[in-house]
């Protein structure tokens, strides 16, 4: 059926005869009288791809009857980018900065999980520096703690609640000061590479990190006096968005959704990678299953979040400086990467020793930045715990020069199939607190 204008127009449809309404606008209570008038209570409306409260281009079918909603069905593909396919026709190396687009919120959880695999499928995962595996650890955490930061925010938002949004907004600029000191971009930032990463952290950035945490926990004291005692809050979100464990069980739901369900799975903990058992952190849970939890536990897994943070600090310092990539020059890319005086390039030392020493260095740079390193033919399946559930990569190598397949199980994608059972039966304004409580972010959803 389509849409009333707030004046009533009536269209019949030819293929079902049933009177259908196209609105664009006005008063809906008109709309409501007129429908109501030639007994007509099934009404379609359009909650989308273009709306404040869709996390992005989604579109919400909504089947109402006055404000209950009785069917919900998600639209996507209104972002879709072609990254997967795109992969196969770049280089291993490449492929990072493609995989860091496709969840744009928390970019390195997508960069860990492909370099990860890749070192699997090269045999080369013992071989990674442990100065580089905590550096990954440190900005996946504080990744997290960003990506969580954004969905308390936006959420509050779209309640209404815009200073729960400014200041969760002002949290997170703490992270991206962090990462745009340590990888020189705020987003996307290809710093991950198969074998390490791109180069290590900068002077002084230690220090930087602790008195950022020290602000964030302040910005984080803020949000639990602007929300946790809101009554207001509560109303909304408690016993809303309601999915229990048999729920999230049968649809594959992971991350926060499933864990304010009662479920304790963390891939931290389920399938450590990057040393994570190594690191002292607890799983937060909880068991009302409804948007409310969801909200505790997310502000919960930051506190847990900025102490992995800490102890990686600790490491890092412990440790001193040392490589941060391994050792092959075949698969090391790009080699001895150091900033020269015009902010770019690589060290001096090595540009004299390929364009004025060795003709054999010259050539080996030359296929390695253009060709690439080969990878032997296979395929591998890595998980990691992003913010929003359990992302995994299927990575398939013919033994070139590129990857033959890159496929991405992501979270928001399968989350999304709870939108309809989360909404139905509830009213109109309760989907807006339902899809925020899922988190979707669409750049992965559409990949």
């Amino acid at each position: 059926m389509s849409t009333p204008h707030a004046t009533a127009h009536l269209v019949d449809d030819e293929t079902t005869g049933v009177p259908t309404f196209e609105a664009s606008g006005g008063d809906w209570s008109d709309i409501a009288e007129e429908a109501a008038r030639l007994g007509e209570e099934r009404i379609v409306v359009n909650m989308g791809p273009q709306h404040p409260s869709t996390h992005g281009v989604l579109r919400l079918m909504l089947e109402i009857d006055g404000e209950t909603v009785t069917e919900a069905r998600a639209g996507i593909g209104y972002l879709h980018t072609g990254i997967e396919k795109n992969m196969e026709f770049r280089t291993w190396t490449q492929g990072v900065t493609f995989c860091t687009r496709m969840d744009y919120v928390a970019p390195l959880f997508q960069e860990a999980a492909y370099c990860l695999g890749v070192e699997k499928l090269l045999g080369i995962t013992d071989d990674v520096p442990e100065r580089a595996t905590v550096i990954r650890v440190l900005l996946m955490e504080l990744n997290r703690i960003a990506s969580h930061l954004v969905c308390l925010a936006t959420g509050g938002n779209e309640l209404g609640a815009t200073t729960i949004m400014t200041v969760g907004f002002t949290a997170r600029e703490e992270v991206l000061r962090i990462f745009e000191l340590i990888t020189g971009l705020r987003m996307n930032h290809a710093f991950i590479r198969p074998g390490g990463v791109a180069q290590d952290i900068p002077p002084g950035a230690i220090d930087t990190i602790r008195e950022a945490l020290t602000s964030m926990r302040h910005y984080f004291k803020q949000l639990e006096d602007l929300m946790l005692a809101n009554p207001i809050l509560q109303l909304r979100l408690k016993e809303v968005g309601y999915l229990g464990l048999s729920g999230c069980m049968a649809l594959g739901i992971t991350g926060p959704v499933l864990r304010s369900a009662g479920l304790p799975y963390d891939v931290r903990k389920a399938a450590p990678y990057c040393g994570y058992e190594t690191y002292d952190f607890d799983v937060p849970v909880a068991t009302e299953a409804d948007s409310w939890a969801r909200v505790i536990l997310r502000m919960e897994e930051c506190y847990q979040s900025m102490n992995i943070v800490e102890q990686t600090l600790d490491r890092l310092q412990k440790m001193g400086p040392g490589p941060v990539m391994v050792g092959d020059k075949k698969i090391a890319w790009p080699a001895q990467l150091a900033i020269g005086s015009d902010g770019m390039g690589n060290s001096l030392d090595h540009i004299k020793e390929i364009m004025g020493t060795s003709m054999e260095a010259l050539i080996h740079h030359f296929k390695l930045v253009t060709e690439g390193f080969r990878v032997p033919a296979g395929q591998v399946f890595q998980t990691v715990e992003h913010p929003r559930g359990e992302l995994g990569v299927h990575l398939v190598s013919d033994g070139g020069t590129r990857p033959y397949r890159a496929h991405f199980r992501d979270p928001s994608f399968n989350n999304l199939q709870a939108v309809s059972i989360m909404c139905e039966g509830g009213q109109v304004a309760d989907v807006v607190v339902a899809v925020a409580s899922l988190d979707p972010v669409l750049g992965g959803v559409d990949r």
